[in-house]
């Protein structure tokens, strides 16, 4: 965390905004993503896309703040504080914890801990921005997408989401020579309906045996079930008619023995 708020003073530093702007929004906002979005916008000479993206962007608090409730407290200074240390990473740590008092102690222990290293890293950023004059030097002004990107990359295997994150990227790059800066970063937000593209199945995918609901709609319907033992089911053709007249075989060449051995009883 705080290599990724050394990150956000520098480049705010490296955009010639004031040297206030990071405190400030480290101390009020306190929120990474949101941070980085908008001193980018604002620098580009766009404040309202700042504000809308910043609003979108952190939208997603709203339902942390209801999985929350509970464990941040009743009272009105808590609710106050905690809704401001509400992070990603805060509400992911306390939600592991079942017990609640120990869930109460998570939040608390974890929002404090980032606030702090937050803010201490944009300071850190800010002195070595003004120092080197170019974020660059040291790398700090890729330390935060390195993390998005490490964030994102696990996510990526899932075929929707990929469809969706490609779908985004493309039309923000396409969009960036005809639209004012930070629009596209908005206007990205249409690969959501990527979702609703309708996929093209396959009857079956390599390797994978079809179900034996498919196999009985394939004329000729699904294949005889074996009896148990491995033994070959008596409804084949020519099975049950065979076993009769096997049957019928043995019977009528015993006939011939019960005879004659009657006959030999008799004489006797």
């Amino acid at each position: 965390m705080v290599a990724v708020g050394a990150s956000f003073g520098a480049i705010t530093i490296a955009y010639g905004l004031p040297t206030w702007v990071p405190f400030l929004m480290s101390a009020v906002v306190f929120a990474g993503g949101a941070q980085f979005l908008a001193v980018g916008l604002i620098a580009a000479g766009n404040p309202l896309a700042a504000v809308l993206a910043g609003l979108l962007l952190n939208a997603r608090h709203l339902p942390f703040g209801l999985a929350v409730a509970e464990t941040v407290g009743t009272r009105r200074r808590d609710r106050l504080i905690g809704s401001h240390l509400m992070t990603d990473e805060v509400v992911a740590f306390t939600l592991r914890e079942k017990d609640p008092a120990r869930r109460r102690r998570t939040y608390w222990l974890i929002g404090v801990t980032l606030f702090t290293s937050w803010n201490a890293g944009s300071a850190l950023g800010v002195l070595l921005g003004g120092a080197t004059g170019d974020p660059a030097a040291l790398g700090l002004d890729a330390a935060f997408p390195a993390g998005l990107i490490a964030l994102i990359l696990p996510a990526l295997r899932d075929r929707t989401t990929r469809r969706v994150a490609l779908t985004g990227a493309a039309l923000a790059v396409v969009l960036t020579p005809v639209l004012p800066a930070g629009l596209p970063v908005l206007a990205a937000l249409l690969g959501l309906f990527a979702v609703f593209i309708p996929r093209r199945t396959t009857d079956a995918e390599p390797g994978k045996q079809p179900d034996r609901a498919e196999a009985a709609k394939r004329p000729g319907g699904a294949e005889p079930a074996k009896r148990p033992g491995g033994a070959e089911p008596a409804n084949r053709p020519g099975g049950a008619d065979a076993a009769e007249q096997s049957d019928g075989g043995d019977a009528r060449g015993r006939e011939p023995q019960t005879e004659t051995s009657r006959k030999g009883a008799i004489a006797c």
